[in-house]
């Protein structure tokens, strides 16, 4: 009789939600983490804009994001020391989006008021058709490449194994037990299973046998443009859109535009459109006076999220050990941390940061079953 591998967590997805799970749990569990891909972080965390934007998202993703800062901040001793470098935000608004504008500084008072003469001093390439915008400070660059090597680093120094190239294809609960079953014919188990599986975390929860919580994968697009060196583009704020249906922030030589995009896709390698392209031009070119003769680089990513935004992390109601670590939209980096954290803590069943358990109940799988 072969013997089955066994552990006390096994994680499904090797993305950066899934990969600082692992490395947060086996700290105290001995764990093991599944890619289906060559290498961890393949699909959206590889396509990151690598922004740490803490007045972005629901009041959930935000309080979990300002918990991430000071481990960006000071780092522990498994990852490089410069993970977060300081970069503003410009919240920018025409004529017809001030009413958006001032909703926006009502619900986040501490964002500074910006004039078009004062955003033009930061920005200088900013068109007359900008009436305004709100500057945050505390937003910065993510060096997500480093933060991914730094919890895989920290994942295999307490003892955790990572699998890649290996998809899962069934679940099933034995007794007190999960035994998964994968496509190359491995087969391990364990007493509870954590799906960070992205994209693809609603087809994992099928194989459970659980009905879908109606996570929406959205594709989201990006480019490069050339930039006048004379411009010193490197030293201004991430510029976004009031309405969010733009942004652009420097990129090394270059600028990364995106037309904001949430394109409902099924799971799958997402590839760039030559209408978004479009879209992101245009949307650039109404606000800045800058040419973009042509494109340098394009590429596209999945964002998934819940349908009320906010992420889907803790136990599932109808299946015992079956967690959730899903729903993180385009905050994934940005909250690692504290979401690594908190999974950690709901899984062993230790107490949550009293600041924390307000949030809970917009976190939890519960709201979305049936």
């Amino acid at each position: 009789m072969v013997s089955v591998p066994e552990f006390d967590v096994i994680v499904i997805g090797g993305g950066i939600a899934g990969v600082s799970a692992g490395a947060s749990l086996a700290a105290k569990q001995k764990v093991l983490v599944i890619e289906a891909e060559s290498q961890p972080g393949y699909h959206a965390s590889g396509r990151s804009a690598a922004y740490f934007a803490p007045a972005y998202g629901t009041a959930a993703v935000r309080r979990l994001t300002v918990d991430s800062h000071r481990f960006y901040r000071t780092p522990p001793a498994e990852f490089a020391r410069d993970l977060l470098k300081p970069r503003g935000s410009l919240f920018l608004a025409r004529q017809n989006e001030l009413g958006l504008l001032e909703d926006l500084a009502a619900n986040q008072p501490e964002l500074e008021r910006m004039s078009l003469e004062a955003i033009r001093a930061q920005v200088p390439i900013i068109d007359s058709n900008v009436s305004g915008g709100l500057l945050d400070l505390n937003g910065g660059d993510l060096d997500v490449h480093a933060i991914l090597q730094g919890y895989l680093k920290q994942l295999r120094a307490r003892g955790g194994t990572l699998q890649t190239d290996v998809r899962v294809l069934g679940l099933d609960r034995l007794g007190e037990h999960w035994q998964v079953r994968c496509g190359d014919g491995l087969v391990a188990s364990a007493r509870i299973i954590v799906n960070a599986a992205g994209a693809w975390a609603d087809e994992v929860g099928m194989l459970a046998g659980l009905a879908p919580l109606g996570l929406q994968p959205k594709r989201r697009t990006a480019c490069l443009i050339e930039v006048p060196e004379a411009l010193n583009h490197a030293k201004w704020p991430m510029c976004v859109g009031i309405q969010e249906d733009y942004y652009f922030k420097a990129e090394g030589a270059h600028l990364l535009v995106s037309p904001a995009d949430e394109t409902l896709s099924a799971p799958c390698d997402a590839q760039p459109e030559d209408l978004d392209i479009a879209l992101a031009i245009d949307r650039f070119q109404r606000v800045c006076n800058l040419p973009v003769k042509r494109v340098q680089f394009r590429w596209a990513g999945l964002r998934t999220f819940a349908p009320d935004g906010n992420f889907v992390v803790g136990a599932d109601p109808r299946l015992a050990g079956y967690f959730w670590f899903a729903g993180q939209g385009g905050y994934g980096y940005q909250s690692a941390p504290a979401m690594a954290d908190l999974i950690c803590r709901l899984v062993l069943a230790e107490a949550v940061p009293t600041h924390q358990v307000a949030i809970l109940p917009q976190l939890a799988p519960a709201r979305l079953v049936g």
